[in-house]
Parts: structure tokens; sequence; C-alpha cells
């Protein structure tokens, strides 16, 4: 990468800014509140994430009302409210940032680059990300749920761009892979790096991109030694 031939840089949140994600034993006191095992409301999480995630549910009691109904339950309004406060606990308490992740958004702000998250969430993220030290250093945040639309959906990634005032073209973009986000991006014209950490063996992925056969790095650190042009490319296989 010599000069610049890049304007920003697009980043995932979960998995790639933060450690692995895991459901820690927070979402047990959610399934309690609400009066459900905890696999009975788990295995409705995992297969309506993504209408959650586009806000097909409707606001953060509206989808805990909805999850009730699904699962046949009947609840209360106080029954709701604190059952999604302890969902934004439990949240809270599984997001976790990469040690790096500060530092890196730094460099790539150094170097001159935009910054943006783009993140299949639901509602929860937006408020928990003004707590965390990334975010006065991201220029933009798109979230699903905000748009209604989820990676590899053109528009997640035209919003940051739209945002950022920059073409795809101009754009590096890291992520886990989850969402089949970095076929998403590269099919745009973005230049997209997996992010092959090791702890992302266990970590909770919908939609993984297998058939992604583009860069990878080992670390953000690695990442943003390529997007600041201390590291090419092209040497990233010989250090793997």
């Amino acid at each position: 990468m010599s000069g610049k031939t890049h304007d920003a840089v697009l980043f995932d949140f979960y998995g790639t800014l933060t450690q692995a994600v895991q459901r820690g034993p927070g979402h047990h006191r959610v399934a309690e509140l609400l009066g459900c095992p905890i696999d009975e409301l788990t295995a409705l999480l995992d297969r309506s994430f993504y209408a959650r995630a586009r806000g097909e549910t409707g606001g953060p009691l509206a989808t805990l009302c909805w999850i009730a109904d699904q699962l046949g339950l009947h609840v209360t309004r106080r029954q709701l409210r604190e059952a999604q406060a302890a969902r934004v606990a439990a949240i809270t308490a599984d997001t976790r940032l990469r040690a790096d992740a500060v530092a890196t958004l730094r460099r790539c702000r150094g170097a001159g680059l935009r910054v943006a998250l783009v993140s299949d969430c639901c509602w929860e993220l937006p408020d928990l990300l003004t707590r965390l030290p990334v975010a006065p250093l991201l220029d933009t945040a798109i979230f699903s749920v905000h748009i209604g639309a989820c990676k590899p959906d053109p528009t997640i990634y035209l919003a940051a761009c739209a945002a950022l005032r920059v073409s795809p073209d101009r754009c590096l973009y890291l992520g886990d892979g989850s969402s089949q986000e970095l076929t998403g991006a590269a099919a745009l014209g973005m230049t997209a790096f997996r992010l092959a950490a090791p702890d992302l063996a266990g970590h909770l992925t919908f939609r993984p991109d297998d058939e992604f056969r583009g860069p990878a790095v080992t670390s953000l650190s690695r990442f943003a030694d390529v997007a600041t042009g201390v590291l090419q490319p092209d040497t990233l296989a010989a250090l793997a």
C-alpha cells in the first residue's frame, strides 16, 4: 500500500472491535424474569436475530413483548421493563473491547482515515456504544436496527459511505465474517479484510462468510499496520 490509496475504514463491532461474544450468565436472569427456560429463549433469539436487528419487531419493549408472545408467555409491563433492564446488563457484560481497539482507531484517525462502525445489532448497542471509549473515535456509526437493513445488504455499507462522504472503492473494511459481511463489502468495491483472531473460534456467529477468500489479519494492531501503510497487504500471508 504505497501512498494513500484509501480514505476511510469501516469496522464491524461484535467480534471485531470486541472480543469473541458468547451469551453469559446474565441472560438466565432475562429468562427467569420472563418465566421461560433459557434454552427456549436463546433458540428464539437465534432464529429471530435478523428480524430483530432490522427493527421489524419494534422497539426494545415491543421486541420483548413479541418474544413473550412467540413463546406463549403472559407477562406484565413491569416484567417487560425488568427483563429489558436485565437484557441490557447481560449484553453489557458480554461486550468486552479488544485490548488494542482504542489504539487501532487512534492510529487510523492519525493517518488521516475517516472511521465508521457498521453493525448488525438490536436496540441495546446504540446506547451501549456511547459509554465505550471507542465512541469518540468514530466519525459515524451505522446500526442495522436504525436503517432496517443488515449485511450484506448494500444499504448498510452505503449509509456509512454517505455519512463519511467517501466512495466504496476508497474504503477498507474489517470484520470477523458474520452475516457474509466481507463478500458484501467486497461486492461494492471495498477492500475487505477478515479478522481471524484466535478467540473467534467460540464467537456467536450468524451466516458466516465461508466463501470469502480475501486477506486476513490476526489482530486489530496488524490491521492498523496495513491501514496506515506500515505493512504491505501482500506480506500478510508470509506473516500468518
